[in-house]
């Protein structure tokens, strides 16, 4: 069985094969051995998360940290100070350039999966929602006289040379785009694993290259929220971007081994791959930061006097930069009581006091080294 590959990389693919793909295509012993592993490791990672009284603690302290790395990937970097201090800043304070686009893609991460979570099933308005929000942009698909070509980086001889163009035409993306809608909606007649599902589908995204920018965002935000969708995890903490950003080359040459070759079965080990060692990985970090604030839960309660301690220490591990406003802003002390329990906690070390541009900052060292590692 051949895959109808992209002959011309500077013509526009607009015979891009429509979904299902023929499973004799992946059908392989290797791609099914990594498949159990990668649903053996997602299942673990469901299963501690599910244990957690408080996820909301892993959404905000992995899904920023997914945040920056898939915007790292497309060369958006910040540093994790730097995130984490306008992460513990009010909306209304004016954050802007590569900072904005990664807590952008964080809100984009959330308000998809809550989508899905109220219509049940991906439409046009979820893959245009997720983009506008990813790019801060107001349009929708790609009109068909806009000429976008994916070009060969570097300096080399090939540097600027189309490596793939996406299709392009009148209704032609649009069709694309709802028959890869109705695939990932539809089991009965597009039956695969999940798993294999998803590696096709986030292919077939990013070939179609439905918008002017931002597509391999949107792509990577699907991925997780077609796990979520298809309830392999409740809420989108596999941290996926870190292993395509730390395997980048293989990604790209992945994406274009299937347009130039059809080779289906190195990209799709790939993904799978790539969620085996993420949802380790992401596991591994749980287990840490659960370890890490239960100890500190029980130093508190054992040396000193602090009131609701629970409660203080969900809030020191939401995210890694706490302030006094953000806790009182919750209501649970007063703005006194909230100076004198921090000031409690950097003197047992659990927290250590900063001064960034004037404003005061208390650093959970133990959070960020988790999240850094």
């Amino acid at each position: 069985m051949k895959y109808q590959i992209n002959p011309d990389r500077s013509v526009p693919w607009n015979d891009l094969p429509d979904l299902p793909l023929n499973p004799e295509l992946y059908r392989t012993v290797e791609i099914f051995e990594q498949l159990g592993s990668a649903k053996a490791a997602l299942g673990k990672l469901q299963g501690r998360s599910i244990a957690i009284p408080n996820q909301g603690m892993l959404v905000n302290t992995i899904s920023l940290q997914e945040a920056k790395a898939s915007s790292a990937i497309e060369n958006i970097f910040t540093t994790d100070d730097e995130l984490y201090k306008a992460f513990s800043e009010d909306q209304n304070e004016r954050i802007s350039g590569p900072l904005k686009e990664i807590l952008m893609y964080r809100e984009a991460l959330w308000e998809g999966f809550q989508y899905l979570n109220e219509r049940k099933q991906f439409d046009h308005n979820y893959f245009r929602d997720i983009y506008r929000q990813v790019n801060q942009a107001s349009d929708d698909i790609r009109p068909p006289f806009i000429h976008t070509y994916i070009r060969q980086g570097g300096t080399g001889p090939n540097a600027g040379k189309p490596i793939y163009t996406p299709p392009r035409g009148t209704g032609i993306v649009d069709a694309k785009l709802e028959n890869l809608i109705r695939y990932l909606n539809d089991d009965v007649n597009f039956a695969a694993d999940p798993l294999i599902k998803m590696a096709i589908a986030h292919f077939q995204f990013e070939a179609i290259h439905p918008f002017r920018d931002g597509n391999g965002r949107t792509g990577r935000i699907m991925n997780i929220h077609y796990l979520t969708h298809k309830g392999l995890l409740d809420y989108p903490i596999l941290f996926m971007s870190r292993y395509i950003m730390d395997h980048k080359d293989d990604y790209y040459n992945g994406l274009m081994g299937v347009s130039q070759r059809g080779d289906w079965h190195t990209w799709i080990l790939y993904m799978l791959r790539a969620i085996e060692v993420t949802a380790n990985l992401t596991y591994d970090k749980i287990n840490d930061v659960i370890n890490t604030k239960d100890a500190i839960l029980r130093a508190i309660i054992a040396e000193t006097d602090v009131k609701r301690p629970e409660s203080l220490v969900n809030v020191i591990f939401t995210q890694p930069l706490t302030r006094v406003r953000y806790i009182t802003g919750q209501k649970l002390y007063s703005e006194n009581t909230a100076k004198k329990y921090l000031n409690q906690l950097v003197s047992m070390g659990i927290l250590e006091r900063r001064s960034i541009q004037g404003n005061h900052y208390y650093l959970n060292s133990e959070l960020y080294r988790i999240l850094a590692e």
